[in-house]
């Protein structure tokens, strides 16, 4: 069976090192870990944990580009709460508001009838740093609309709050919404959702491919018009940039999660670090990375022992997706060179511990896909497909190599991994480079002004209404 691995990081909770590496890691990354952990350790751990947490240094810091939110009342709208980018990106928005002193109230519209620990967990989260949590439904939540003065939509499927609860108040509350859509799917494109976007303050999107979609697909499906909308690239937290420039932070993570794959220090890895699903290309990959280790063979390059890694699997789930992956593995005999590992957001491990990240998402690629951000901070080359936002991070030849979508693409990305294999200055250059760009391009201070940039149009807009 292909190698598989769950909580490799149990161990390190006994490491009271490696539990200080683990608080500087960033917002959604550090939630992920405790409600991991709460999920999987004893709760004398989880203390020891939350202590250290509570006792890491503030560091100072120029003004925050938000400071003018100060006292606002911002009403943030989530279509669920899970261990997703879109709702803990908006969880991310949420203490960047409540930092600079914002009112923030927290709508959660789609959530199980029985208790869920990971909801409960995020929830609590957001209570202890002052998010007001309110349910989707009720009075509340119609005052909390009423009297904001921004409220984000986060998704094109929250769009459906709007009529559901707000009813005959909507055309109160238009004017002075900002909709935050990641979506690229087609699926996505239901009146029901988003007939009120035209009339909303503004719509903000993760990348100029996926604005220009939405906006040929409304206009051209749906025959309505975006209003003013605005592309926000996103950026990587300090926290994780701490991790990403501590290079003993880095060998000590890079250790421990090779040695709970099994792999050795001078092997190379090459991983996907997504949802395990279709659309996310892991078949492709394993396909390409098959197909890789035969060119090596036929041509007899010489080259390190080249492992393939993917991060995101469920292990109770068992998809049918899933089993073809792990068929496929035994199929074609790389079970010793192929490891699955379970979902998780505490990615800068895993980053620390590969050598090449790849992005293979498949169709219309990625609004963003800010784990390419992530690797690029730790130094690594992205091999991606070229598509979606993807072709506005990674410069291709400069920072990492791009491939096409689909089947015609595990070719390509075969060669591509070859390439990196057997060069390894083009490898460490590449990687040099992608770091260059994030600290010039994707860092939480341009993310935070670019947002204070909308967001003063769209409060601008609001007032004059």
């Amino acid at each position: 069976m292909a190698k598989h691995s769950g909580g490799w990081w149990v161990p390190l909770l006994q490491n009271r090192y490696l539990l200080a590496l683990l608080v500087m890691l960033s917002v959604s990354t550090l939630v992920a870990f405790f409600v991991r952990a709460g999920l999987d350790a004893c709760d004398r751990n989880i203390e020891v944990v939350d202590k250290q947490v509570k006792s890491v240094p503030q560091i100072a810091s120029k003004p925050s580009p938000l400071s003018f939110m100060k006292s606002k009342r911002v009403l943030l709208v989530s279509h669920q709460l899970s261990l997703s980018g879109g709702p803990l990106l908006l969880m991310e928005l949420a203490f960047l508001f409540r930092i600079v002193g914002a009112e923030v109230y927290w709508i959660t519209i789609q959530k199980p009838s029985e208790e869920d620990e990971v909801i409960y967990s995020l929830e609590h989260k957001m209570l202890d740093r002052g998010v007001q949590v309110f349910s989707a439904k009720g009075k509340e939540a119609i005052d909390a609309a009423l009297k904001a003065d921004l409220v984000v939509l986060n998704t094109a499927v929250a769009g459906k709050w709007l009529d559901v609860v707000l009813k005959e108040d909507v055309s109160r509350v238009l004017q002075k919404v900002l909709w935050w859509i990641h979506e690229m799917r087609g699926h996505y494109f239901k009146l029901d959702y988003i007939k009120h976007l035209p009339s909303v303050a503004g719509a903000m999107i993760d990348s100029h491919v996926t604005a220009e979609y939405w906006k040929n697909r409304t206009q051209e499906r749906l025959r309505i018009k975006m209003p003013e909308t605005y592309v926000v690239h996103l950026g990587n937290s300090k926290e994780l940039m701490e991790v990403a420039e501590d290079s003993v932070a880095k060998r000590v993570l890079r250790e421990h999660v090779r040695e709970s794959l099994g792999v050795r220090n001078e092997d190379l890895l090459f991983a996907i670090i997504n949802s395990v699903s279709r659309g996310k290309g892991q078949d492709l990959f394993l396909r390409s990375f098959y197909e890789s280790l035969q060119l090596i063979q036929g041509k007899k390059l010489q080259v390190p022992t080249m492992h393939a890694v993917i991060v995101g699997s469920d292990m109770n789930a068992q998809t049918k997706f899933e089993s073809e992956l792990r068929n496929y593995v035994i199929q074609k005999k790389i079970q010793d060179r192929v490891h699955f590992v379970n979902k998780t957001l505490t990615v800068a491990p895993y980053l620390a511990a590969i050598d090449v990240l790849v992005q293979n998402s498949q169709a219309r690629g990625e609004c963003f896909g800010r784990i390419t951000i992530e690797a690029m901070a730790f130094q690594l080359p992205v091999l991606g497909t070229a598509a979606g936002g993807t072709t506005e991070i990674v410069v291709n030849g400069t920072t990492g190599l791009l491939h096409p979508a689909g089947k015609g693409g595990v070719i390509p990305l075969a060669k591509n991994i070859v390439k990196l294999a057997t060069h390894v200055e083009r490898r460490l250059t590449m990687g040099k480079r992608g770091y260059g760009r994030v600290k010039e391009k994707f860092l939480e201070q341009h993310m935070a002004e670019r947002i204070a940039a909308v967001l003063k149009e769209v409060l601008k807009k609001s007032k004059s209404n």
